[in-house]
């Protein structure tokens, strides 16, 4: 039987959050198989790591920064907050490692995850899922080292660590301690089965182009970059990129296009999307966030783009964004199939720049996610970048929510 539950402490500051949370750590009546472990960036990582340790020596351990906090069950638990779940599955299977980059992503997350399988005793084994928490800024690499060892045959989901203010502050956190520049990774063989969702709370409005110039970066330092695929759009229908999309915008960047810089908060809630697989005739669209406007009108992005690829003027309004939340969380527990009781708790990657547009409606995507798992435990973070699958491909994205539920 799986039972899972939900810490999270918070105070006047990291330190005061830290007390709180190693307090009620000492209460924990669960005795974990796996824990995720996520805080705000201003937290000391080795002391949020040895607080966790302390209690529980030996558990597989997948986490890190995120922005302003964490959510659980009881609410947003506030800036400086710090959170657990803990998973005990005595019946399951599940361990977990970590690597730093050091120039080869993908050859990393290779390594990571064969770590991680022989860690939980299930070496060359396809686990029912592989979650992932990791730097910006190399994701797309990540999942394809990933991918050499298990295709799209299970499910990865997972987060890009964050800060609060995108100063490049986030870090991440595995088995043996904190760490940057790199990723943890975690299997999972649960007894009690796992359901999972991936989407994002957009709408095309209209407008689309096709890519016709991506700048290079022959250091790779934006992920997977090549002559034809990278992290800076140049030029959209032959003309200069940020040009046309603020056209798209209704000239909400008109100020910005000479100046330049970053445009992240401008442009949360009009994203561009990528038209990436249909199911039937619905199309599914892949979100990439515009995050700066470079001196010759370029846009850099959170992900990856390829010339030839048509992009979508997208749309997202706050309601929806606080709305999309408890739907994702309900499509996660429905492809549980099983009924709500038979939920033992769930995870929650929200984006944190859908954290930032949405504000001091936050609550409310934590009732969204109550109403939808029920009266279970559940954690949420808050990411700069979400890896999930869409119609069994694995992807990453940007102002996407994901959810998992662990089934009892």
């Amino acid at each position: 039987m799986v039972q899972v539950a939900s810490i999270a402490g918070s105070g006047v500051d990291a330190p005061a959050a830290l007390v709180h949370f190693t307090g009620q750590l000492a209460e924990s009546v669960i005795e974990p198989d796996f824990a995720f472990l996520f805080y705000g960036s201003d937290h000391d990582d080795a002391a949020a790591y040895a607080a966790l340790r302390s209690r529980f020596p030996s558990v597989p351990l997948v986490g890190g920064t995120s922005c302003s906090g964490v959510m659980t069950d009881r609410g947003l638990a506030g800036a400086g907050s710090i959170g657990v779940l803990l998973i005990e599955d005595a019946e399951g299977e599940y361990g977990s490692a970590s690597a730093l980059f050091a120039g080869d992503p993908a050859g990393a997350a290779e390594h990571a995850l064969h770590d991680a399988l022989r860690a939980a005793g299930c070496p060359g084994e396809l686990p029912e899922l592989i979650w992932i928490y990791q730097a910006p800024g190399q994701e797309e690499a990540v999942i394809e080292g990933l991918r050499r060892i298990v295709g799209d045959r299970c499910p990865i989901i997972g987060g890009s660590s964050a800060d609060e203010l995108v100063a490049g502050e986030w870090r991440q956190l595995g088995p043996d301690g904190p760490f940057a520049e790199g990723l943890a990774v975690g299997v999972l063989f649960s007894s009690g089965g796992i359901g999972f969702a991936f989407q994002g709370g957009y709408e095309p409005t209209g407008p689309s182009g096709v890519i016709t110039r991506v700048g290079f970066d022959p250091t790779g330092a934006s992920g997977i970059a090549t002559r034809t695929q990278g992290r800076h759009i140049v030029q959209i229908d032959g003309r200069a990129a940020a040009e046309v999309y603020n056209e798209w915008t209704g000239g909400a960047l008109t100020e910005r296009i000479d100046k330049g810089g970053n445009i992240l908060a401008d442009t949360t809630l009009c994203p561009i999307g990528l038209d990436s697989e249909r199911s039937g005739e619905v199309p599914h669209y892949l979100l990439v966030h515009p995050a700066e406007i470079t001196p010759e009108r370029g846009l850099k992005t959170f992900a990856t783009v390829e010339e030839g690829s048509r992009i979508y003027a997208m749309r997202g309004e706050r309601r929806r964004l606080v709305e999309r939340a408890g739907r994702v969380a309900t499509t996660a527990r429905e492809r549980l199939a099983q009924s709500s009781s038979d939920i033992a708790g769930g995870l929650v990657v929200y984006c944190g720049g859908c954290r930032m547009a949405v504000g001091d409606e936050m609550p409310g995507v934590v009732r969204e996610v109550a109403n939808s798992f029920g009266p279970v435990p559940f954690l949420g973070c808050f990411t700069f970048g979400e890896q999930g699958s869409v119609l069994e491909r694995n992807v990453h994205g940007n102002l996407m929510i994901s959810a998992v539920v662990f089934g009892r």
